[in-house]
């Protein structure tokens, strides 16, 4: 299905097109802007928050788009981001190529590959002070959820170490061309003024996988492949299930483990 702007949704890029005016303005309005901001756009597609970001006379936008139709459309349609408007996946773009210093991340990113985007973000971490961003509404919750909710895992540990979320509003399936299945949610992501685990953050992260892959059992039998030997430590931790346990636990665990 072709929208208005003759650009074909593609399945296998995930892509769902918002129409809604008024959605788009209040994901971009999410945004805390400050003059000068840098932001990064992924996956623009018809330009419906590209526009808006445009508006905004303190931001200066880059965007990744990897649709050579929406990339065709976008030229016409703001030929002020000629310069910056190339085919590039930003799954594979090295950021530091195009920034200099710290940039926001903004995008109703594809459901398909939300995941992937995230982790690349936290890769980026000390770049990123937030991102705003509009995904499948159950994914946005559980990256959003505190400990203790059956939502709450891999991503929302990691994530939540570095940035505070906030889930701010649902946008419903008949926004969209073509309507996803789903309804979609919107959240905020600002960076914490933690620089520093006080752990190992590969192990950290081995640690936090390990106990979610299998979160029906308790952290102790969790992780005793990955710790490949009887665990020897004694903590209330370990008799604990992943989703119980805070960022600030999952620390103290891993350096228990260390």
């Amino acid at each position: 299905m072709a929208t208005q702007y003759g650009v074909k949704a593609k399945k296998a890029l995930g892509q769902h097109f918002l129409n809604d005016e008024s959605v788009a303005r209040r994901i971009v309005e999410s945004l805390i802007v400050e003059e000068g901001l840098q932001v990064l756009e992924i996956g623009p597609g018809t330009g419906v928050l590209t526009k808006y970001l445009l508006g905004n006379p303190k931001i200066k936008l880059e965007v990744a788009e990897i649709d050579t139709e929406s990339i065709a459309y976008l030229q016409q349609a703001f030929p002020q981001l000629l310069y910056s408007l190339q085919q590039r996946d930003f799954l594979e773009i090295p950021l530091e190529k195009i920034f200099t210093g710290e940039f926001a991340v903004i995008g109703n990113f594809p459901y398909n590959i939300s995941s992937q985007i995230f982790f690349k973000i936290l890769d980026y971490k000390e770049s990123v002070p937030q991102v705003v961003c509009m995904l499948q509404r159950e994914v946005a919750q559980r990256l959003a959820s505190p400990p203790g909710s059956k939502a709450y895992g891999i991503l929302s540990v990691l994530l939540q170490a570095w940035y505070d979320i906030e889930y701010l509003f649902t946008v419903d399936e008949n926004v969209f061309t073509p309507p996803p299945k789903v309804k979609s949610g919107v959240i905020r992501l600002r960076r914490n003024s933690r620089n520093d685990l006080g752990c190992d953050y590969a192990t950290f992260k081995s640690v936090v996988k390990a106990c979610f892959n299998q979160r029906r059992k308790t952290i102790r039998n969790s992780l005793k492949s990955l710790m490949g030997k009887k665990i020897e430590v004694n903590s209330p931790l370990l008799d604990m299930r992943p989703e119980q346990l805070s960022v600030e636990q999952f620390i103290e665990l891993t350096l228990l483990l260390g």
